[in-house]
């Protein structure tokens, strides 16, 4: 008994140090770089990584790699070539994450094709020629409904066409006639208010071209996905 006793306290003893270890090396890693690198901006996140003596240093949605005194920092990709696995993607995606319940739908409008029970939001820009390849392939997908947000990035020219569509009665119609057909909306006016909005909650989220995808189960894609990947996504997506 005595002897499992002393191997528990040993136990916890060790685990002590290393902790105590962790919390110091982390410590040093945000003094340094707060003193020596400024610029960086204030360090959110240390944590280590499966690379022995190699920290993540998480600023904002940045990640940066350090050694344990922040002697030493790179900006790169992390690859497991054992596992061919790239772990700043993966870590990227989770940082980049998109909790679906806390877009502002009330800034969008839909277009619903079948039963639309499956759901999907997409930041696009009417210029976008990627959108409209985009919207052409999701003409495929049935079953959906699809929050759209109106997202001009791409010039003044996108912010008035944005504000045509966002201004029309049926603003999916015209919407799909344009991005589809080529079929110039009306010229309107209205409280574009919501549009501008999208805007910034794009640029709090990093959204940075488009079309940008949101999938229900917060599943976040950028670029034109072909129509085939779009619905293993939906499929895979789990809210």
């Amino acid at each position: 008994m005595q002897l499992i006793k002393n191997a528990s306290a040993a136990v916890l003893l060790v685990a002590g140090l290393l902790a105590g270890t962790a919390h110091a090396q982390e410590a040093a890693i945000r003094k340094n770089l707060a003193e020596r690198v400024p610029q960086m901006g204030k360090v959110d996140e240390v944590s280590k990584t499966p690379m022995p003596g190699l920290f993540e240093v998480r600023v904002g949605t940045e990640l940066y790699y350090s050694d344990a005194e922040g002697n030493f920092i790179f900006h790169g990709q992390m690859i497991d070539t054992r596992q061919q696995r790239n772990l700043t993607e993966e870590r990227m995606e989770k940082l980049l994450a998109i909790d679906f319940s806390a877009l502002p739908l009330k800034d969008a409008f839909t277009i619903v094709r079948g039963n639309g029970k499956r759901k999907l939001a997409v930041f696009q820009d009417p210029n976008c020629t990627y959108c409209k390849r985009f919207e052409r392939d999701m003409q495929k997908v049935d079953n959906i409904t699809v929050y759209m947000f109106l997202y001009p990035i791409l010039g003044p020219d996108s912010a008035d066409k944005s504000r045509n569509i966002w201004c029309a009665r049926d603003k999916g119609k015209v919407w799909q006639d344009w991005m589809v057909r080529e079929q110039s909306a009306p010229a309107a006016s209205c409280d574009t208010a919501a549009v501008a909005r999208n805007v910034e909650f794009g640029k709090k989220h990093r959204i940075t071209g488009t079309p940008t995808l949101v999938f229900a189960d917060g599943t976040r894609v950028p670029g034109a996905i072909p129509a085939a990947q779009v619905e293993k996504l939906l499929a895979d997506a789990k809210p």
